[in-house]
């Protein structure tokens, strides 16, 4: 007994017969799109429809990709701004390093510029470093008894005197400053020319003592070096009065100077010999052209 299938399920044409009508059917479409472009509003409805369909389809890809700049972005940013605070710190350090050799080299200039008005010999030298005996105020420079360092010799800067060589080694030598509390130095007012004789004292400070509470001397008064113990030059700025105490109780005042030098804002100094600076040379006078006398002419 044979089973026929419903209406429903009938398979209508062949196979094949379809696939011949369908394959005509996108040919003539082809051609009549290709001459005549009959297919074109169709195919802007179609991609009209489907773009919404595009979008959603790429959403995820495009997602990843706008993560995948982010973070990349993010640290080429980081990247950059560590390579460009690097370079903005080597060119702030240029910028100190330039800043101090600008300040390094006025200094040597002023140094010269003492040197050649200083009437004796003297020697540049550098400080290498402070003594470390806590209980007294010395550095050691780089000049010794091979540069002509002698012990006693003046050490000053541009500003004024620092202090006395002391101790003499072969390539360095010890300088004791002012303000030790065992150097003194002869000194005069610079206003009045009184004499006195100031002591180095705690802080980096120096004291004046023995000086009569009704001395004439005041609060900003400059004292030079007076000369009379052969050591120092005469005239070289040394203090400033900063503080004066007077007693009725007491015979002496109490005047505390700080030093016009010090160790604590340059490092080049000049150690001054006790030999005379010799006079410059003396231009030689120009030299006479010989007079030319005429010779009388013999007669004929």
């Amino acid at each position: 007994m044979e089973h026929q299938p419903p209406p429903f399920f009938n398979r209508g044409p062949a196979p094949l017969v379809r696939l011949a009508f369908f394959v005509s059917l996108a040919f003539l479409l082809m051609v009549l799109d290709a001459r005549f472009r009959y297919a074109e509003n169709v195919r802007q409805v179609v991609a009209l429809a489907a773009y919404p369909i595009q979008l959603v389809a790429m959403a995820p890809v495009n997602l990843f990709h706008g993560v995948v700049d982010y973070f990349s972005s993010t640290t080429a940013l980081r990247e950059e701004n560590s390579a460009l605070r690097a370079r903005q710190l080597r060119a702030a350090q240029g910028l100190l390093q330039l800043a101090a050799l600008q300040e390094e080299n006025g200094q040597l200039r002023r140094l010269l510029d003492a040197r050649e008005r200083l009437p004796r010999k003297s020697v540049f030298a550098e400080i290498l470093y402070a003594a470390r005996d806590p209980f007294s105020r010395k550095v050691v420079i780089d000049k010794g008894s091979q540069d002509g360092i002698l012990p006693g010799q003046p050490v000053i800067d541009d500003v004024g005197v620092i202090g006395q060589v002391t101790r003499v080694y072969f390539l360095v030598s010890e300088v004791t400053l002012l303000s030790d509390k065992d150097q003194a130095i002869p000194l005069q007012v610079l206003r009045n020319g009184l004499r006195a004789v100031a002591y180095g004292a705690e802080g980096g400070m120096l004291d004046l003592r023995f000086m009569a509470a009704n001395a004439d001397i005041r609060n900003g008064d400059t004292l030079v070096t007076s000369g009379i113990d052969g050591t120092y030059p005469p005239g070289l700025p040394v203090a400033t009065v900063v503080r004066i105490e007077r007693d009725a109780a007491y015979a002496f005042a109490s005047i505390t100077l700080m030093p016009t030098a010090g160790t604590d804002r340059y490092r080049q100094v000049l150690v001054l010999s006790n030999e005379a600076k010799p006079p410059p040379p003396q231009p030689a006078p120009p030299a006479r052209k010989p007079v030319r006398t005429k010779r009388p002419r013999k007669g004929g």
